[in-house]
């Protein structure tokens, strides 16, 4: 049995008008924090969640927030202001870009006479519009279902209603919310068995490359960072790139070539956004699984958006979030290059200049690519270590072996023997010295 995990509102009604409410609390200024997000800046990405599925934002509103209210966020007067609003514009669906309770979720929807979700609500729907592979839908689904479970009181409307027992142990029958709550919670255990699968299907990949190892390095960043045409751009491949939030869910990996003439495998993963549901943090634990694997982390960056430094500190706090969950090394900082993107929309590479050792890059017109490459390239060679082996001359696969892995710096043919110095990784040295 399938049960009903989401809205889902863009394929039950489309064109659907909707309104945006942003609630805001402004955080204290403090002197030099680029971190500080814009109201607008929230208001329009919000608005541009919204569009990336479809709806018609016909009404948006940014509302001071000078106190929580536990039953329904808002106040009074806002409230009111707002549904005198949303009537006028006959909007369908409400999208108030904060974390609302079931409670507040249900008083505004009473209020407003309109469906009303949440930004976590939204992110879940066009998570579940834009997952491709079976990974990806499982873990959407998993996403969906932890997130109603815990508002079948708000959503659902037949509730009252009760299951007879059957024979004399049936007593008065369970309501139905138990029922549905248990179907919900079998269906839990279910996906996540099935994604367990999968994540040790994906271990036995990576275990697959560490035996044939090209360095690993991932793509992160904010989602509509240009992530996707960066990754096209550098390996010629054709990964859905929009102007689009959320445009790739799906991780993807391709094989790119360094100028050293080194191999490396470049991966894709979804973008990062601030207060990203924790059901989603939690479900798309082994797409984050590539960044933990990498040996270079290419922190993607919209060098021309309004909120660039805020989007850059939502991104670090989720890797490091992830150190502290045991997901990922501490020395991540080390192993990551800034990539400011976008630069064409800012002049070039030249007027955006270097930044505290980040490269610009343009992925639409290919500027500063070549830069960037051979940072990738010093990035990876500062990893490898030294070695010198003399290996006979009637050994030649050993030798075909370090070339294809390492980085010969001299060699020297002798009678018997040919002298190798050559820079591999770490992992590719002990695997060489074991063959010896």
């Amino acid at each position: 049995m399938r049960l009903p995990v989401t809205a889902d509102i863009s394929r039950r009604m489309a064109p659907t008008r909707a309104a945006v409410i942003l609630p805001w609390a402004k955080a204290p200024a403090r002197e030099g924090n680029e971190a500080t997000r814009a109201a607008e800046a929230r208001l329009a990405e919000a608005v541009g969640l919204a569009a990336s599925i479809g709806l018609v934002v016909v009404h948006q509103a940014i509302l001071p927030l000078r106190a929580h209210r536990p039953a329904s966020l808002l106040g009074e007067g806002q409230i009111a202001a707002q549904g005198s609003e949303l009537a006028t514009h006959d909007v369908t669906v409400a999208i108030v870009d904060a974390a609302l309770s079931p409670v507040q979720q249900r008083n505004l929807e009473r209020a407003w006479g309109c469906k009303v979700i949440d930004r976590t609500g939204l992110i879940l729907d066009i998570f579940g519009e834009r997952a491709r592979t079976a990974e990806g839908t499982l873990q959407v689904e998993l996403a969906h279902l932890e997130y109603q479970r815990s508002r079948l009181v708000r959503s659902w409307t037949h509730l009252e209603r009760q299951r007879g027992g059957f024979g004399f142990l049936g007593g008065p029958g369970e309501t139905q919310i138990e029922a549905d709550r248990r179907l919900i919670g079998e269906r839990i255990v279910k996906l996540k068995r099935e994604l367990e699968q999968v994540r040790r299907t994906r271990g036995l990949h990576r275990a697959a490359r560490r035996r044939v190892p090209f360095p690993m390095i991932a793509l992160v960043g904010y989602t509509n960072a240009g992530k996707s045409t960066l990754f096209n751009a550098l390996t010629g491949a054709e990964v859905t790139a929009r102007d689009q939030l959320f445009a790739t869910l799906d991780p993807t990996m391709r094989g790119l070539r360094l100028p050293s003439g080194r191999r490396t495998i470049l991966s894709d993963t979804v973008g990062f956004i601030s207060e990203l549901p924790t059901e989603l943090v939690a479900a798309f634990r082994a797409t984050l699984e590539e960044v933990a694997e990498a040996d270079v982390i290419l922190h993607v960056r919209d060098a021309a958006h309004p909120d660039s430094g805020a989007q850059r500190a939502d991104v670090i706090g989720v890797l490091e979030a992830m150190v502290e969950e045991g997901a990922l090394d501490p020395d991540w900082p080390s192993r990551t290059i800034e990539v400011l993107n976008k630069a064409d929309l800012l002049g070039g590479v030249a007027a955006v200049g270097a930044r505290g050792g980040a490269v610009a890059v343009s992925a639409i017109t290919s500027e500063g690519l070549e830069a960037l490459m051979e940072v990738i390239d010093a990035r990876i060679a500062a990893g490898m270590e030294l070695a010198c082996y003399d290996i006979p001359s009637t050994d030649g696969a050993r030798i075909a072996w370090l070339h294809a892995h390492g980085e010969v710096l001299a060699r020297r043919d002798g009678a018997e023997a040919v002298h190798m110095e050559v820079r591999l990784l770490p992992a590719d040295r002990a695997r060489f010295e074991r063959l010896a």
